[in-house]
């Protein structure tokens, strides 16, 4: 099992329209810098799954039938843009397996075009995508959302964006997995105060200290938190790093 995680920041991106922050402005100079909207590609066997969809440019990046279908986390436009244009494609049929949402984004449900919205998970539902075993893990945010559970090959990831901290059951359940990596939210350097949609440093290391995965890969990071680890990232634990786009966790869990 292998997971690339295409995009790792928050809606914002990195760096920020107009913001001349140390952060922004390093990205500017460099591209590796750079932070696209938060998405990743699960691939096993035969499978190749997206995470989110929230590249605007999907249809350039996978030609038809080149990936299986799209687990959707939730329907906010930074993680779900990208269907808006890709729903418009022929001659295929897309299945998009994510959160009951009545809302959904803009008007998806009502022209879905080529995407197949009908099969929504359920909370801690479990399906078999050929030899690639994903289970839904409900979330704590602003719209219904879910994190994923993907086992196979004898390895196990939790990809949890976007929360801020976890549901007593779906921290009770992946206390009982042995994680290989933990791919998690974090957004922001350690705040005064409890966040209100999405998990800080501090919110990240104690879920990762709960959970105790082999690896924890914090995803979703804006500027703020690029900024503060500037002068502060040899202050992580050393089972921690910071997501990078175009980052591979590979099938014996090291990362690239």
């Amino acid at each position: 099992m292998r997971l690339t995680l295409l995009g790792t920041g928050d809606a914002r991106q990195v760096p920020v329209y107009g913001c001349q922050c140390q952060a922004c402005s390093a990205a500017h100079a460099d591209a590796r810098l750079r932070r696209l909207p938060c998405s990743a590609l699960v691939e096993m066997g035969d499978q190749r799954w997206l995470i989110d969809s929230g590249l605007p440019d999907l249809c350039e990046r996978f030609p038809p039938r080149s990936f299986s279908g799209i687990l959707q986390t939730h329907y906010h436009a930074d993680h779900a843009q990208g269907l808006l244009h890709l729903r418009w494609g022929q001659g295929l049929v897309i299945p998009v397996h994510g959160p009951a949402d009545p809302e959904g984004l803009s008007d998806l449900y009502k022209h879905p075009g080529i995407l197949d919205f009908s099969q929504p998970f359920a909370a801690f539902e479990t399906r078999l995508f050929g030899g690639l075993q994903v289970t839904a893990l409900p979330l704590v945010h602003s719209k219904p959302t879910l994190g994923y559970l993907l086992e196979g090959e004898g390895r196990r990831i939790a990809y949890l964006t976007d929360t801020v901290g976890l549901p007593d059951t779906t921290e009770a359940l992946l206390r009982e997995q042995a994680l290989d990596v933990l791919v998690l939210d974090c957004s922001m350097p350690p705040q005064p105060q409890t966040p209100r949609n999405h998990n800080d440093l501090t919110l990240a290391l104690q879920i990762i200290d709960a959970l105790e995965p082999a690896k924890a890969v914090l995803t979703h990071v804006g500027h703020t938190l690029d900024a503060w680890l500037i002068e502060h990232a040899d202050e992580l634990p050393g089972h921690v790093i910071v997501a990078r786009d175009g980052m591979t966790l590979l099938r014996n869990a090291s990362c690239l």
